[in-house]
């Protein structure tokens, strides 16, 4: 079985921030690491990989630097890595994501799983994974919470739901995104790691991919962010101080003056 996972090397929570002129991430001098949710995706992939065979291929799109988070996905179980990057991508939305990553796995010819992490922790939008299985014609399952089976062409999983779970099973080659309770991932083996710093990764750029210029980067992205601001505060503030009883005496002041 021909997996692939989709992964993303996102700026620390901590660190998030936007550019002021350009209104799109900050990266330059920012800590990066791989997008949590992505690290469940990877995880459950070399699991499956280890249950039923195959290879497991590690995808991401971004700049040079993003191949650290690839060896440290090789490092981690995945056998192969591909970079996809070229300026032509930057300030990409999710829409023009979803095209470069779809091209890319074209290139790569295709994969008989996808797995994706349910978002990412900089954008939060949960729209690439089924954005890509949508350019690809491909069934697919948000939000999964476990693998019951991939046998017989076809794979049988629980999709999280606000109430419990569905029970789902759908035809491969399909696509999945991933919630965090799927697994506990590894840590990375010394014989992972060794691998991860020989290992030669394929980097592809948009000519390589057959990319549509017109669908590609910030021109290709049909959301842009227009202004970036701090909400003015709005309304009277007042700082309770005392004890509990006292507070609670002021506050209820306050509330019946407003009556």
């Amino acid at each position: 079985m021909k997996i692939v996972v989709c992964v993303k090397q996102v700026p620390d929570a901590k660190d998030v921030r936007l550019d002021p002129n350009t209104n799109t991430m900050a990266r330059d001098g920012v800590q990066s690491i791989m997008n949590p949710y992505d690290r469940h995706a990877l995880e459950e992939g070399v699991r499956l990989k280890e249950q039923y065979g195959g290879t497991v291929t590690v995808l991401s799109m971004g700049p040079p630097q993003a191949g650290e988070t690839l060896r440290e996905a090789v490092a981690c179980g995945a056998d192969e890595a591909v970079l996809v990057s070229d300026r032509a991508f930057a300030g990409a939305d999710t829409w023009a994501t979803t095209h470069t990553l779809s091209q890319a796995i074209r290139k790569i010819g295709g994969a008989d799983l996808i797995l994706c992490g349910k978002q990412a922790i900089d954008g939060d939008t949960a729209q690439v994974g089924p954005g890509i299985a949508e350019r690809l014609g491909l069934p697919y399952a948000a939000y999964v919470k476990k693998v019951v089976g991939c046998e017989n062409g076809a794979i049988r999983l629980q999709r999280m739901m606000d109430d419990g779970y569905d029970t789902v099973e759908m035809d491969l080659p399909a696509l999945i995104t991933v919630v965090k309770e799927i697994n506990e991932p590894r840590i990375a083996s010394l014989k992972g790691k060794m691998k991860a710093k020989s290992i030669a990764i394929t980097t592809l750029n948009a000519a390589d991919i057959e990319a549509d210029p017109d669908q590609i980067g910030l021109k290709g992205s049909t959301t842009q962010v227009v202004r970036v601001f701090t909400p003015e505060v709005r309304g009277e503030r007042a700082m309770l101080t005392g004890t509990v009883d006292e507070v609670v005496a002021q506050l209820a002041d306050k509330l019946e003056s407003l009556l």
